[in-house]
């Protein structure tokens, strides 16, 4: 597949989601980029029903619909955690784990993850582990795209822990730090620099767009 072209400063990107979270997170990592930014929910656009079984089928759902309505190059995401004592649950569904009717209520959705793990007598660190999961993809309106993947592993927490990030970020605390990422900085939590791989999934999957699709020039 012929690689999609670099973007440019100026040129614009849709971040294909109508997750308020995730379009701060993109946005943060996307400063100093030059690029023109436009989300999913600031376009009306619909959301596309997430009819895949895996983080690479999800992601290239999201990216070519956005980009087939607009005809812009769109960026889109998606993640979850994959629970070791739990199967890999809840994955894929991550955020329909935290769905309240219509809306995403994460406070229940993380006790939901919680309650699976009491019901498998998964109480110690060493049973609560499981790596958090993202996967970027960047599709262009001819069908083309790139895929970007990033993961970290890390331990699950109870109670939930902070009030910074978004969705799960609470009950998740990586290897190596003993805050959860709803306790970090954004700066703090994404760890970017250019040659550097991040420290969330996501910052990870985003170092890898980096190297292969943008420009500072």
């Amino acid at each position: 597949m012929t690689a999609i072209p670099r973007l440019q400063r100026g040129q614009k990107l849709l971040l294909a989601t109508h997750n308020a979270g995730k379009v701060a997170e993109l946005t943060d990592l996307l400063q100093g980029f030059g690029l023109d930014l436009v989300s999913a929910a600031d376009l009306d656009l619909p959301e596309p029903d997430e009819t895949g079984t895996t983080f690479v089928e999800n992601a290239r759902i999201k990216a070519h619909a956005a980009a087939n309505a607009t005809g812009l190059l769109a960026l889109a995401d998606d993640s979850g955690l994959s629970v070791e004592a739990l199967g890999g649950q809840p994955g894929v569904y991550t955020a329909n784990w935290a769905m309240n009717g219509s809306q995403r209520d994460y406070q229940l959705g993380m006790r939901r993850v919680e309650d699976a793990l009491q019901a498998a007598n998964a109480t110690s660190p060493a049973q609560r582990r499981g790596p958090f999961n993202a996967t970027l993809c960047l599709a262009h309106p001819d069908g083309r795209d790139d895929l970007y993947v990033g993961r970290v592993e890390g331990t699950l927490v109870w109670p939930p822990r902070g009030d910074l990030g978004h969705g799960f970020d609470p009950a998740f605390m990586p290897d190596g730090h003993d805050v959860t990422f709803g306790e970090m900085s954004a700066a703090t939590k994404h760890s970017w620099a250019p040659g550097q791989p991040g420290l969330s999934h996501r910052a990870r999957a985003f170092a890898l767009f980096v190297e292969a699709a943008l420009t500072n020039g």
